[in-house]
């Protein structure tokens, strides 16, 4: 058996934040406004899990009113529903992602992200991809408003 799952946050870009992709930290002036430690590409990479397997969301799992998750790492939330999803029986067939955001590129850290999240996930960095994209200066992202971004799952069982 196989499902996908999709996957998808955005974020307020703040000053004051640390700006997390993937769980790596990247220089930045702003960073992601969150109750937790705001990385919204492990959020939405948690949601295709979650998603694909059945299991909820992010939401259901760590609710934001819940003020134990205030500036949780989101490492770490990924990896407990990644082992709720793994005790389901399924196994990743890989991950595909895209990060929207203006400033600052995302090139230069793309192997250390897709690196820090075959890591979390325990899995062969080639079973993960991450492409970044502009806003083209229109709507929240090209503005620098905002980071959002989209997580495509194949689970397999």
């Amino acid at each position: 058996m196989i499902r996908v799952g999709l996957g998808y946050d955005k974020h307020l870009l703040a000053e004051n934040r640390r700006l997390i992709l993937g769980g790596v930290v990247i220089p930045f002036e702003k960073g992601e406004l969150g109750h937790s430690d705001g990385d919204v590409l492990l959020h939405a990479i948690t949601d295709s899990l979650l998603g694909a397997s059945g299991l909820g969301d992010i939401g259901s799992y760590f609710p934001p009113e819940e003020p134990q998750w205030k500036d949780a790492d989101s490492a770490s939330l990924l990896k407990k529903c990644w082992n709720d999803v793994k005790k389901q029986g399924w196994k990743l067939g890989n991950l595909d992602c895209v990060v929207a955001l203006e400033k600052p590129k995302f090139l230069p850290f793309r192997d250390k992200v897709c690196q820090s999240i075959a890591d979390i996930l325990e899995v062969d960095k080639s079973q993960v991809f991450v492409k970044a994209k502009t806003g083209e200066k229109t709507g929240d992202v090209g503005c620098g408003k905002c980071v959002e971004t989209y997580a495509v799952c194949l689970l397999e069982k």
